[in-house]
């Protein structure tokens, strides 16, 4: 398909643009206006070595994204759709439990505090201080109120800003995070979204960074309506790589970490299959040659998720606003999501 650029911006993508111009500021107001909170939620990490990440949506795709950071710190830590929990629940024994909810009026998050009333260390995670989550347990409240947008955008850069006080109470040297909020990058996209024009669907991946890459993957969807999907590095590379052709874009999420050089084999294999190829690189390392790439300073954890979210974020606005003549306006979808 030829891309066209709308004479007149939808309402819906105005509303994501008001979000993502304020989600700096809000992000650096609630890693800063968090400390007492995010040192008992510390606390209970320490006590207990283990963490369970509940939430749906965009607030489970930033659980999977600081999943392997609590990892790192040496914390037991899995990331579950709240859906999962309830359906077939882990032990809340001994765990720390972070339950993530933008509204703090999920359906989900409603029925699982009516079952199970959390535990002693329960922390909630929202952007709204008079919810129900944050009126039922101890809450790290994001700055700026509730996200009026349909995809998430500043919703997920301050549920990461929450996360980066929690990282920075148990000893993380947070300063490169906070550097990338504070000088925020704008590179380029036209090659990247030249290179998705005529794709039918998107797949993104990665391997350290696959929570950031399903973030994007679901603003891709609920944005365009196109199918798009995320699978984590090794996933696509077991069987879905049949799905390849050019009319597949794949963007890839490249940081500088130990598992850099797999990503790069990926890169390598989908330009080989002839699909369209985005690489959004805080690696430092070579480019790949036949992808688009979205070049950052190298970096890891929350400082390549700061870095390179927003011009992600840009990308999926851009890629859904040539197809949708009404994109972010949802026709299937609530953004407080009320049933079941």
């Amino acid at each position: 398909m030829t891309m066209t650029t709308n004479a007149t911006r939808p309402a819906g993508l105005q509303a994501i643009d008001r979000e993502m111009a304020r989600q700096h500021a809000d992000a650096l107001a609630s890693f800063r206006s968090n400390a007492d909170m995010a040192a008992r939620a510390a606390a209970s990490l320490k006590r207990t070595g283990k963490l369970l990440l509940l939430g749906m949506g965009g607030s489970h795709a930033v659980g999977r994204a600081v999943e392997p950071l609590y990892r790192a710190l040496g914390i037991d830590a899995i990331a579950l759709p709240l859906s999962e929990q309830l359906g077939a629940p882990l032990l809340l024994d001994g765990r720390t439990v972070f339950i993530t909810s933008q509204s703090g009026e999920s359906a989900e998050v409603l029925r699982w505090f009516e079952e199970t009333g959390g535990n002693a260390e329960t922390f909630g995670f929202t952007l709204e201080g008079g919810s129900f989550l944050a009126r039922t347990a101890p809450c790290l409240v994001g700055h700026g109120g509730t996200e009026q947008a349909f995809a998430a955008t500043r919703s997920l850069t301050v549920s990461f800003a929450l996360h980066l006080a929690i990282l920075g109470a148990m000893g993380e040297d947070v300063s490169p995070a906070v550097d990338a909020l504070e000088t925020p990058l704008e590179p380029s996209i036209e090659a990247a979204l030249a290179a998705l024009s005529n794709v039918r669907s998107v797949v993104t991946s990665s391997r350290r960074l696959q929570g950031l890459a399903e973030a994007i993957a679901l603003g891709f969807t609920e944005l365009s309506r196109a199918p798009c999907f995320s699978l984590e590095g090794g996933q696509l590379r077991h069987g879905p790589m049949e799905m390849l052709s050019p009319e597949v874009g794949v963007v890839l999420f490249r940081s500088d970490d130990a598992t850099t050089d797999l990503v790069t084999a990926m890169a390598v294999s989908v330009v080989e299959a002839g699909a369209k190829l985005v690489v959004f690189d805080a690696s430092g390392c070579p480019p790949v040659e036949g992808a688009a790439t979205v070049a950052f300073p190298p970096s890891t954890g929350l400082a390549a998720v700061f870095s390179m979210l927003p011009t992600a974020q840009r990308l999926m606005i851009a890629f859904a606003a040539a197809r949708v003549p009404d994109a972010g306006t949802p026709v299937r979808s609530t953004k407080i999501t009320r049933s079941e």
